[in-house]
C-alpha cells in the first residue's frame, strides 16, 4: 500500500467516523472502533513518512 492509498483510506475513514459520531454519539462503540482503526492507519502513515524522510 503506497502513501497516497493510505491518505485516501484515512480521509474516508475520518469522514465515516465523524458521520457515525454525529449520528450515534462520539462515545458509541462503533465510533470508538472507527477511531481506533483510524489511529492505526495514521500510525502506519507516520511510520512510512519517517522512513521516507530518514
Amino acid at each position: 500500500m503506497n502513501n497516497e492509498d493510505l491518505f485516501v483510506q484515512i480521509e474516508n475513514l475520518r469522514i465515516k467516523m465523524i458521520s457515525v459520531g454525529l449520528a450515534k454519539g462520539f462515545t458509541s462503540v462503533e465510533t470508538v472502533r472507527l477511531s481506533e482503526r483510524l489511529d492505526k492507519l495514521i500510525n502506519l502513515q507516520m511510520g512510512s513518512l519517517s522512513k521516507i524522510s530518514a
